[in-house]
């Protein structure tokens, strides 16, 4: 019984260091294409407008609606305390701090990291990988380097966008229900917010971004089995986004917070 937990979990630590061995190795090739001609700049534009523009309807919706929810949240214990002023800055520095960041990183990573996994890993499968490097192109510049550039860069511009759309949720649910007046919440709103809160928020998508990239680009080149395998590796990369996105928020906010206030 012992070898048999003890081989369960050898496999699993294997599994786990070749994912993260494999992961950093991409990551440090990705870097170094990164600097290297010819650029080609239609392709990073092309995957800004895939992750960041089409983005925008989802990110709005869910957003929208966690800032109305966590208005009405917060609003049944303020008003038993008789401090509902106070619910515009909890609505504030909760979504910029942490959850706009890490909600519109999870709906991206749902979203864009699936396709991201599922179109590499088709690519795999039909040796249009292989095909790319008969013709002299490299795959990581050509496929990870404009993904890991435009999720970089457009995830902390969805965020930004994100938070402004759930304080507008917040203020419909305090002005509408709660007879707020509109000046007296956004007062508060920008009384409350500090320019670290804002600055740390959107420096956690940048890393986000990239863990989304690297994480369905790695997951995309390892497929294996056809079809199947495809779908495997989406489902994984899915996953395991998710779970170093909330594992590097709570690294980011202990860094930001506690170590370097």
């Amino acid at each position: 019984m012992f070898y048999k937990i003890f081989t369960f979990l050898g496999e699993k630590a294997v599994i786990f260091f070749t994912f993260i061995g494999g992961l950093s190795n991409l990551t440090v090739q990705a870097f170094y294409w990164m600097w290297v001609p010819p650029f080609k700049k239609e392709r990073m534009l092309r995957q800004s407008i895939r992750a960041g523009v089409e983005s925008f309807a989802i990110v709005s919706l869910v957003s929208f609606f966690i800032g109305m929810i966590f208005a009405l949240q917060i609003a049944y214990l303020m008003q038993r305390l008789g401090s509902e002023m106070y619910i515009a800055s909890i609505v504030a520095i909760s979504l910029v701090r942490e959850l706009g960041p890490v909600i519109t990183s999870l709906v991206v990573a749902g979203r864009v990291g699936a396709a991201i996994a599922a179109e590499i890993g088709s690519m795999q499968v039909t040796e249009q990988v292989d095909a790319l490097k008969t013709l002299a192109a490299n795959p990581v510049k050509y496929l990870v380097v404009p993904r890991f550039l435009a999720l970089g860069l457009m995830l902390p511009c969805l965020t930004l966008y994100a938070d402004i759309i759930g304080i507008f949720g917040g203020w419909l649910i305090c002005v509408q229900k709660l007879g707020i007046s509109s000046g007296m919440y956004m007062n508060i709103t920008f009384d409350s917010l500090l320019y670290k809160d804002i600055v740390t928020g959107l420096v956690k998508t940048v890393f986000f971004g990239l863990i989304i990239a690297f994480v369905s680009c790695y997951e995309g080149f390892n497929v294996e089995g056809g079809a199947e395998g495809v779908g495997r590796a989406t489902t994984k990369a899915v996953v395991n986004s998710f779970i170093l996105i909330i594992a590097a928020d709570c690294f980011l906010t202990a860094l930001f917070y506690f170590i370097f206030p």
